[in-house]
């Protein structure tokens, strides 16, 4: 019982102190699930009449998007099958800008040159992990807030465990029919305890991001004890005898041949004379863990194997722990079925800080005394009200 009224009390002040970034975090993951599937309904410029020829190269993919945006140079080119543009993409961190270029992977056409700031979708994300601050403020706050309301879901499940047979029975559902205080609190403790199974997996994945000790963490349990490797370049050779900028559609249309099945590709350019060519592979279209990457030497075509992040069938196990941090922080792990289930949770989430204010709401205005009393200690937060 010391334990529950510890718990009841941490519950308590830690989700009024973070309740109204706990809400956002939850909505704005819930909205931005969807992305891919709103974008293709409402964005025309992504689409593309499919043809029965090949796609331009990539110099003349490269070449038109650079030239919309006042021969800039682009980082990164995505392929997202053949009835999709070509997305090459350009960003800059000072000054910032951050803006796609969509081009007709045919005829090397430019269909749309959009500033990401301006997209729905960016904004959304961008609330979801900076709550629209700058991103070194943002991202502190969301971490923390991750971490407390991690905190929050494991008091919240110990709170609402049934102390006995007979409370099991009425635990586990809502009670459509009751007052609307019961109500409240049946929608906060019961879709509060379905939903925090699936949460929680959503909520460590996005610290994994927010901590570099919470990565190393990770890595150090599915590495058996080992640090997590950083950035490992991979370099094009020094001294390479020549230099065809040229090339590079050779090796990209092979890595192509070598995976027909790919449901999208990705090519990032060289930024330097010693960088290398880096290719993707996705095998599904909302998955990314299991894609292969392959790197090649941008003078002579070689590939070059790396020491980390390669092909997927040579990652370790914590490697593999690590690229799947993003799937299952979406649900897309588990594909369809589950991202409807984060979506639905991740809505539930969002609820939480609202039911949760309004029952200490009303066990505040309740406690309030009426003639002049002896304190007491904070009663539990989960007590069934009457």
């Amino acid at each position: 019982m010391r334990i529950k009224k510890i718990f009841g009390w941490l519950h308590l002040w830690l989700g009024l102190v973070s309740g109204i970034i706990v809400f956002i975090i939850s909505i704005t993951g819930a909205i931005y699930a969807w992305e891919p599937e709103l974008s293709e309904y409402t964005a025309s410029y992504q689409h593309v009449t499919p043809q029965d020829q090949p796609f331009q190269p990539v110099t003349a993919i490269r070449t038109a998007g650079e030239a919309s945006m006042g021969g800039e140079k682009a980082f990164r080119i995505l392929y997202q099958g053949k009835d999709k543009a070509a997305v090459v993409q350009f960003f800059q961190k000072k000054p910032y800008h951050y803006y796609n270029v969509y081009v007709n992977p045919y005829t090397a056409k430019v269909q749309k040159v959009l500033n990401r700031d301006d997209e729905f979708f960016h904004f959304i994300l961008q609330g979801h992990m900076h709550l629209w601050l700058p991103q070194e403020t943002g991202g502190v706050i969301v971490g923390c807030s991750t971490l407390v309301f991690f905190l929050m879901l494991v008091t919240g499940i110990v709170l609402w465990w049934p102390r006995n047979k007979a409370r099991r029975k009425v635990s586990f559902r809502v009670k459509l029919d009751a007052s609307p205080k019961r109500l409240n609190y049946d929608l906060h403790n019961v879709l509060g305890f379905y939903a925090s199974w699936i949460v929680i997996f959503a909520a460590l994945t996005g610290l994994v991001w927010s901590f570099t000790w919470m990565a190393q963490a990770e890595f150090w349990v599915f590495s058996g004890g080992q640090k997590r490797p950083g950035a490992v370049p991979v370099k094009s050779g020094n001294h390479a005898p020549v230099k065809d900028s040229t090339l590079i559609n050779q090796v990209f249309g092979s890595f192509m041949d070598h995976y027909p099945q790919a449901a999208g590709y990705s090519i990032s350019l060289p930024a330097n004379d010693s960088a290398a060519i880096i290719a993707r592979a996705y095998p599904g279209r909302h998955q990314f863990y299991d894609a292969d990457y392959l790197y090649f030497d941008q003078h002579t075509g070689r590939e070059i194997t790396p020491s980390y992040l390669g092909k997927y069938k040579d990652a370790t196990v914590a490697e593999k722990a690590v690229r799947m941090n993003y799937d299952i922080h979406v649900g897309s792990i588990a594909g369809l079925p589950g991202r409807l289930l984060m979506f639905f949770a991740a809505l539930i989430a969002a609820s939480l800080p609202v039911t949760g204010f309004l029952i200490w709401w009303g066990r505040k205005k309740k406690s309030t005394p009426k003639r002049p009393a002896k304190k007491e200690s904070i009663k539990n937060f989960h007590a069934v009200p009457d």
